[in-house]
């Protein structure tokens, strides 16, 4: 099997968004969401995006976001892609001219299959626990056993995750990716390189090829 690639999620510091790159993460997330506490400010966005190496994924989570408010965003922040995780049809996330991610909210009884094939257009998926009120971030994980074995499209595992159980994950589930936000911040929004660090060991003894 291909590594596991890594975002970490809700970076709300310069500091923060060089410390997940230096360490290994494929992708840092930016939330625009301003129900949330790692919520940042387009400014404060660029200020992180800039702070960068190369070839590190920029993405930019928004919630049921008017058009005109992503717009803005995409005029101020250099993303390279958006992630989605309201209401929003498979036709408001590809306005943009930019892949996106769908987040699935993982409720009882929710058809996965279904879901994915409601977008057709994504470029992947992100099965997250379901936090209606903070739409992800909140540090639960869902039930794991709902993903279908036989699920086919690749899929970003998050919710609840941490260095105590990556690994576990990874060796259960297969995903493409997992994505970390509350399980390595030593307060909310505010990143702990130890943690980051503890994460990304635990990506890399799950038993994947963790290489190029």
């Amino acid at each position: 099997m291909s590594r596991t690639r890594v975002k970490i999620c809700g970076i709300t510091r310069p500091v923060d968004g060089r410390c997940a790159a230096a360490l290994g993460a494929d992708a840092i997330g930016l939330v625009f969401f301003k129900n949330s506490p790692r919520h940042v400010s387009t400014a404060r966005a660029g200020e992180i995006a800039a702070a960068l190496d190369p070839f590190v994924t920029v993405v930019g989570l928004f919630v049921n976001a008017a058009p005109a408010d992503i717009e803005q965003v995409l005029g101020n922040v250099p993303l390279d892609l958006l992630q989605f995780h309201g209401q929003e049809s498979n036709e408001d996330c590809n306005r943009f001219g930019l892949p996106f991610i769908k987040s699935i909210a993982m409720r009882p009884g929710i058809q996965i299959p279904e879901r994915m094939a409601a977008y057709p257009d994504a470029r992947g998926f992100l099965l997250d626990a379901w936090q209606p009120q903070i739409h992800g971030g909140g540090g639960e994980p869902f039930d794991w056993q709902q993903i279908p074995a036989d699920l086919q499209s690749p899929f970003i595992l998050a919710g609840g995750l941490d260095p105590e159980n990556v690994a576990r994950a990874i060796r259960q589930l297969r995903p493409y990716a997992v994505d970390v936000s509350s399980g390595v911040e030593s307060t909310p929004g505010i990143k702990s390189a130890d943690k980051i660090s503890a994460f990304m060991n635990g990506v890399s003894n799950s038993g994947t090829d963790t290489g190029n």
